[in-house]
C-alpha cells in the first residue's frame, strides 16, 4: 500500500526531527482532501518519521474527522474540560524530542501546548519543506486552477457592461461578487479589490462606499474564485469614459513588463530572473518612481504561496509551478495600473492560464 505520509516522513528525516505536525490549512487539506477551520479549538496531526500518526481533535469534530480515514490514534477533548489532557496523552503515546511545524500557520497557543506537554521539546520551522510539497501542481490541481480562472474571467466579462461613471466602488464590488458566484465560484479567493482614481494607487485598496466613479478614472479590479480547493487571482485595469495620454503611456509600460515576464519564464530560470526582467522594463521607463511591488507570488491552494517572484530569490522554476505575473505602477494621489496573469511553467516554457484581453480598454 502507498503511504500517504511518506513525503512528511522524509521531511522529518531530512530535518533531523522525530516528527512533523500539521494544523488546519492548505497543507492539511492537500493531504486529507478535507479542511477544518482554525479557531480557538486546537486540532493537530503529528506524523512521525516512522510509525503511525496521531492526532488531537476537538470532540465536536470527531464525526467529521472520521471522514478523512485517519490511520492513527486520536485523542479528543471537550470544551468543558479543555485540551491540556489531550496533549499530555499524545505525548505519552508518542514521546518526542524534536518536531517540525508550519511556521507560517501554527498558532502560538498550539506551540505552547506542545511544549507544555513535552518538556525540552525542540521545535523547528519546517514551513519551507512542508509547503514545498505544493510547489509543483498535479494535473488535477492545474485543472482546478483552470476552472477557478474560467469562473473569474466569466464574471469579469459579465461585470464590465454594467460599470459606468456615477457608481461607487462598493457597488461595483457587489456586482463582481454576485457575478463570481453566478459563474460557479465555491468561495471567493479573497476579498476583491475594486479601486478607482487615487484608490487604484494603493496596491491593496478597499472599496469605498462614498467615492463616486468619475469619467477619466482608472478602475483597478483584482479578484479571484475558489474551485475544488484551488484559487484564481487576476487583475485588470480599465478606464472610465476616456483615458489620458499619461494613462496610455503608463498602461503600455506595465503591459510591456508583463509580457517580459512571460519571455523570461522557463524551466531552469529563477524567480530572480523573472522579476529582474519585469522590473527592468519598469525601471527603464519615465515612471520608475512608481514601482512599489515585486512581480508576483506563487498561486495554488493559497492566494500567496511559494515561489515568490522577486529579486534575490534563487528558487529554480520547474514544470508545474504556477505564479502570478502582476507588474504595476502606482502614483500616490493620482492612479495606479496593474495587469495580472496566472502563469504555469511548462516543460518548454510557460502558459498563461488567464486569457482575458489585456489591451487598454475604456468602459462605461
Amino acid at each position: 500500500m502507498t503511504d500517504r505520509y511518506a513525503d512528511f516522513r522524509a521531511i522529518a528525516r531530512g530535518l533531523g526531527v522525530d516528527a512533523v505536525a500539521l494544523v488546519p490549512g492548505s497543507n492539511f487539506e492537500r493531504l486529507f482532501a478535507k479542511g477544518f477551520h482554525s479557531h480557538e479549538r486546537p486540532l493537530v496531526v503529528v506524523i512521525p518519521a516512522d510509525g503511525p500518526p496521531a492526532a488531537i481533535v476537538p470532540n465536536l469534530e470527531l464525526r467529521s474527522f472520521d471522514l478523512i480515514g485517519f490511520e492513527g490514534e486520536v485523542f479528543d477533548w471537550r470544551d468543558q474540560t479543555g485540551y491540556t489532557d489531550a496533549f499530555t496523552a499524545l505525548a505519552a503515546h508518542m514521546p518526542l524530542r524534536s518536531l517540525a511545524v508550519e511556521g507560517q500557520v501554527m498558532r502560538v497557543f498550539v506551540h505552547h501546548a506542545l511544549l507544555a506537554a513535552n518538556p525540552g521539546l525542540r521545535i523547528v520551522d519546517g514551513e519551507k519543506q512542508i509547503s514545498g510539497l505544493r510547489l509543483c501542481k498535479t494535473p488535477d490541481e492545474i485543472a482546478a486552477l483552470r476552472a477557478a480562472i474560467t469562473v473569474a474571467e466569466g464574471a469579469l466579462a459579465d461585470l464590465l457592461p454594467q460599470v459606468r461613471a456615477g457608481m461607487t466602488e462598493m457597488q461595483v464590488e457587489s456586482l463582481l461578487i454576485q457575478a463570481l458566484f453566478a459563474h460557479g465560484a465555491q468561495d471567493l479567493a479573497f476579498g476583491p479589490i475594486v479601486a478607482a482614481a487615487d484608490n487604484s494607487a494603493r496596491p491593496h485598496a478597499h472599496a469605498r462606499p462614498d467615492y463616486i466613479i468619475q469619467p477619466g478614472d482608472a478602475l483597478l479590479l483584482d479578484f479571484g474564485a475558489r474551485k475544488s480547493g484551488l484559487v484564481s487571482d487576476i487583475t485588470r485595469t480599465f478606464f472610465i469614459g476616456h483615458a489620458t495620454d499619461e494613462a496610455h503611456q503608463v498602461y503600455d509600460t506595465v503591459l510591456r513588463a508583463n509580457l517580459a515576464g512571460f519571455t523570461a519564464t522557463k524551466p531552469g530560470a529563477t524567480a530572480h530572473d523573472i522579476d529582474d526582467a519585469v522590473i527592468s522594463v519598469l525601471e527603464a521607463s519615465p515612471f520608475a518612481d512608481r514601482i512599489r511591488t515585486k512581480t508576483g507570488h506563487g498561486l495554488g491552494r493559497d492566494v500567496h504561496e511559494a515561489p515568490y517572484i522577486m529579486r534575490g530569490n534563487m528558487q529554480v522554476m520547474e514544470p508545474g509551478m504556477v505564479y502570478t505575473n502582476e507588474p504595476g505602477l502606482y502614483q500616490i494621489g493620482a492612479f495606479g495600473v496593474r495587469i495580472e496573469d496566472d502563469v504555469l511553467v511548462t516543460a518548454s516554457g510557460c502558459e498563461s492560464l488567464t486569457s482575458f484581453p489585456k489591451d487598454l480598454t475604456v468602459i462605461g
